[in-house]
């Protein structure tokens, strides 16, 4: 039997959290529902899930709140298909900050929730398998740097955290699972972001450009990050699992 992807519905809204749950388990998938981040979390311990559809607007633990944690738990690769009743751009720009996936605002069409969780879906597990290598390190170093991947933190030379917004350690991450080899636009785009919107397309050039910074790599230089003209950018430093080999 083929496999049924298990979807969680999160929304403190009992009507469209049941309504969304029964349409997507009409439509052949899996759905659990929670009513607020600790029904989330009693879900996420005991059931393997595959997405999560989070409404923003909660109260208590709001949606970005519960996004942002969940990038920084066991259970940061689940992707995450926001609902929310905003249309400002900053809005959704943060949410994408905060590690969401694609964004769907109410009123929605539930056929179209359906296809977009399809597809995010579909993009998480086209991810070149390599990307998936390191998930289980947490250190990697580069040149005079080094990432956390378990506290998503970046430590320069002396051992100092450097913050890192969540789309910049997504970012890093990225280059740092595929050194030496050219990613276009819309590779980082989909690696980073999840999306196929072109609001978004030019936010990969302001991500380097921010990652860049926080890497001290001099534009002029770029140490780490380099500019192939026409084609996008490779990340040129070895990259090594610290403790790899004791």
């Amino acid at each position: 039997m083929e496999h049924a992807d298990h979807i969680l519905v999160v929304d403190d809204d009992r009507e469209i959290r049941q309504m969304v749950a029964d349409y997507l388990r009409k439509n052949g998938l899996r759905a659990s529902e929670a009513a607020d981040g600790r029904e989330m979390r009693a879900v996420l311990d005991t059931h393997a899930i595959d997405l999560i559809v989070m409404d923003v607007m909660m109260p208590g633990e709001d949606g970005l709140t519960l996004t942002r944690n969940l990038r920084a738990s066991k259970h940061r690769a689940i992707p995450v298909v926001m609902l929310t009743a905003r249309e400002d751009q900053t809005d959704r720009i943060i949410g994408l900050e905060m590690g969401a996936d694609d964004y769907v605002t109410k009123p929605f069409a539930a056929r179209e929730l359906l296809a977009r969780i399809k597809a995010v879906i579909r993009r998480t597990r086209m991810l070149p398998p390599n990307l998936q290598v390191t998930e289980a390190a947490q250190m990697l170093a580069f040149g005079r740097w080094r990432l956390d991947t378990t506290a998503r933190h970046l430590l320069d030379p002396d051992g100092t955290v450097v913050a890192l917004s969540g789309a910049e350690f997504r970012l890093l991450r990225v280059f740092l699972d595929h050194p030496n080899r050219v990613l276009n636009r819309d590779q980082l785009l989909n690696l980073t972001q999840g999306r196929d919107a072109e609001l978004f397309d030019r936010s990969i050039d302001l991500l380097v450009s921010r990652l860049r910074q926080r890497l001290q790599d001099d534009a002029r230089e770029q140490s780490y990050i380099k500019t192939v003209r026409s084609e996008g950018y490779v990340f040129s430093a070895t990259v090594t699992i610290v403790g790899e080999d004791g």
